[in-house]
């Protein structure tokens, strides 16, 4: 891991097209402003780990599918 030390208004650069600009500094917070292209898709960490649970409840839930497909089959 990389540990920079930044003050408020100072950037890091993420290689050609991602920047983080340190926006404010209060207490044990930090705010962070983010550049990047639109197919970058930025989460914070937590928000990363509940879309990746979903994800894998939802493939977890085929079974399910199939089931209500075989439902949905004999209503025609």
């Amino acid at each position: 891991m990389l540990i920079l030390s930044r003050k408020t208004n100072e950037k890091i650069m993420i290689g050609d097209e991602i920047s983080l600009t340190i926006i404010e500094i209060r207490g044990d917070q930090v705010k962070v402003g983010i550049e990047a292209p639109k197919s970058v898709k930025v989460f914070r960490q937590e928000v990363f780990e509940a879309i990746q649970n979903e994800n894998r409840a939802a493939a977890g839930s085929g079974a399910n599918l199939e089931k209500l497909s075989g439902i949905l089959a004999r209503q025609d």
